[in-house]
């Protein structure tokens, strides 16, 4: 079974930074990336992400799943901007370089083709980052950081809670659907993919259920320890702030400062090399 938000514990450098810098990183990170279609720039982003994405130590087959899921919509959405928009590239950067005929009235662009570049450099340089958000952050330590840059802790907690749901709302519906298997219900590849379908959705109104319980079950436990009474709490998962967090998020600002100054010295957000 593949995990989804799951948090990975290995020993690595990006381990090591506090939930809080990991969170306001990659906001910079990703408000840079997006703020921008400098190729340059994003190409330099993505090398970056695939740095980080090695010095995390996290495998590629633990986030195989999402890596495909991924990959597929960006490969629909190319083809969707394509299909609708063949031209899009062509009033941007204002020139046109047809490289060879679709139709009578359609070409496939130098400029067209330049665009989904960067679309793609895009996925490249925030997909990376936004996983390993995701798999190194442990919810409780998390909660601590958001605490202490000033979020409320109810609001730190539920968060902390939510990350820790994913991984087991995952896990249930694995065992329901395998409980369901066992009982005759077929979802392997032998069916049709609309059979399969009707099959996981007979499986949300157990997991619904379930979920609901459990939720339940965690309310009352936090009413019974008076939860939300006091204005502070102590962490046991708090780490304090050092100079490679401040370090890291002075590094992602740069970033986002340097995504900024490309705009004004492109004269806008795409940096033209057809002139």
């Amino acid at each position: 079974m593949n995990n989804l938000f799951n948090y990975i514990d290995r020993p690595s450098p990006i381990h090591r930074l506090t939930g809080a810098t990991r969170l306001v990183c990659l906001l910079l990170w990703s408000f840079a990336a997006m703020s921008t279609y400098d190729t340059r720039f994003l190409l330099f982003l993505s090398l970056m992400a695939l740095v980080l994405f090695r010095l995390s130590r996290i495998r590629l087959r633990d986030v195989s799943f999402m890596l495909g899921f991924t990959a597929v919509f960006m490969v629909l959405n190319n083809l969707l901007v394509f299909v609708f928009s063949p031209e899009h590239g062509v009033s941007l950067y204002g020139t046109r370089h047809a490289l060879f005929p679709i139709t009578a009235n359609l070409a496939l662009t130098g400029e067209q083709l330049f665009y989904h570049l960067n679309l793609i450099l895009k996925y490249f340089a925030t997909i990376p980052i936004v996983l390993l958000f995701v798999c190194t952050t442990n919810p409780s330590e998390f909660a601590a950081s958001l605490n202490r840059i000033g979020v409320p802790y109810t609001i730190a907690m539920s968060v902390a809670l939510a990350l820790r749901y994913i991984p087991d709302i995952q896990r249930e519906y694995h065992e329901i659907s395998q409980a369901q298997q066992a009982r005759g219900l077929e979802m392997s590849r032998k069916q049709s993919l609309v059979r399969r379908l009707k099959a996981a959705a007979g499986i949300l109104i157990p997991l619904i259920l379930s979920s609901m319980d459990r939720i339940e079950t965690i309310s009352n436990a936090m009413q019974l320890r008076a939860f939300g009474k006091g204005k502070k709490r102590t962490w046991y998962m708090a780490r304090p702030f050092t100079r490679w967090d401040v370090l890291s998020i002075a590094l992602c600002a740069l970033l986002l400062v340097l995504a900024l100054l490309l705009n004004v010295l492109n004269g806008g957000r795409f940096w033209n090399p057809f002139r």
